[in-house]
């Protein structure tokens, strides 16, 4: 039996009004919570037991995904009252772990959509008997993450800040939010306080002398952080440019079940239309997310935005590249433009926005 980590403890503010109710790896993305894409790859590569490591909104993940039996999984839950970071999270949840000190322990960060071969990353850790691998990719801009340098054998040489200069770059590999770890490594990892993987614990270890291998796998990588990113990740899942094993089919649209689309209107890129949404006559829904319980009215246009749970658009919208979020109610006629994003439980009347939020300093507790 292999055993899994996954954090999912974090609040989500970049892809906030989104996720005030609900925890980013709860959101949907093609019809399915990124958590069970996760999960659904876990179990392809036969890790069968896996730890929710969770903080904001716990509840919302047990209820959404039980004991793990829908998805061929046994979930159990670990809590965090007050958030411990990525490496306290990691030590956290491994007291729900029964496997032995030399075992395997996989850990994915929550917000990441990747085709990673699990197993293969799995074979190497293995194979060069180390103490730690890290699944690493290769990205056109280095320069916007912390970066992981590896000599020849693919041993890490250490973990590098994002560079404040270009000329600082030394690579272009970066941590893509999968690690391996000894089930001992795991366990002297600090407790009862905040703990990074990525600043404290992988550091320490080289300096200990640990075996630390980076394993680079160019294929799919994503980190769903941004509402732009987000749209892009459901897209590449309807289209089948990701798979995950939870989508059967592709084509240019997903539309869910009593979904309703008027005859006259098109939707296509990638677009997903959701459980008992409805989108009335003319509409041009193009790279977008329309969640469930949606109305969009007549003669709308949707462009690589994200209408989120129970929204109702007015006739006549224009909603480009921005974010309307649960349950508003937004007039006819109004136009949202360049990341603009309207908070949840609204009813808001003909309004024009450029980059501009709804309502202008919004404060949600988080």
């Amino acid at each position: 039996m292999t055993e899994a980590i996954l954090l999912v403890g974090g609040y989500g503010t970049r892809l906030k009004p989104l996720t005030i109710h609900t925890p980013k790896p709860m959101l949907e993305v093609a019809g399915f919570p990124v958590t069970s894409h996760q999960i659904s790859k876990a179990k392809a590569a036969a890790i069968d037991h896996i730890v929710l490591g969770t903080a904001f909104k716990a509840e919302v993940f047990r209820e959404g995904l039980g004991d793990g039996s829908k998805l061929g999984v046994k979930i159990s839950y670990a809590y965090e009252p007050e958030q411990l970071g990525t490496g306290g999270g990691i030590r956290n949840a491994a007291e729900l772990l029964t496997c032995g000190p030399e075992d395997p322990v996989v850990v994915f960060n929550g917000d990441v959509l990747t085709g990673v071969d699990i197993n293969k990353v799995l074979s190497i850790w293995k194979e060069k008997k180390a103490d730690v691998a890290l699944y690493l990719t290769k990205v056109d801009n280095p320069a916007a993450y912390g970066s992981v340098p590896t000599d020849a054998e693919g041993n890490v040489l250490a973990f590098l800040e994002k560079p404040e200069r270009k000329e600082d770059i030394v690579t272009d590999q970066i941590n893509a939010g999968m690690y391996i770890f000894k089930r001992k490594v795991i366990d002297t990892i600090a407790t009862g306080r905040v703990v990074s993987v990525e600043r404290e614990v992988f550091p320490n270890l080289l300096k200990a002398g640990l075996k630390v291998i980076g394993v680079v796998d160019e294929g799919y990588w994503l980190d769903l952080g941004t509402p732009t990113a987000f749209v892009k990740g459901s897209s590449d899942l309807v289209t089948g440019k990701i798979k995950t094993g939870l989508i059967h089919f592709f084509a240019d649209k997903l539309v869910l079940s009593g979904a309703e689309i008027d005859d006259s209107s098109k939707v296509t890129n990638g677009s997903v239309v959701g459980i008992n949404s409805r989108v009335e006559k003319d509409c041009e829904i193009n790279n977008s997310v329309i969640a469930n319980e949606v109305l969009i009215s007549e003669k709308c246009v949707i462009d690589s935005s994200i209408i989120a749970k129970g929204a109702k658009i007015g006739a006549g919208c224009v909603i480009k590249n921005s974010v309307v979020a649960d349950f508003v109610e937004l007039a006819a006629g109004s136009v949202l433009i360049n990341d603009s994003r309207i908070w949840p439980d609204q009813k808001v009347a003909k309004i024009e926005l450029n980059n501009q939020t709804v309502p202008t300093n919004p404060d949600w507790g988080i």
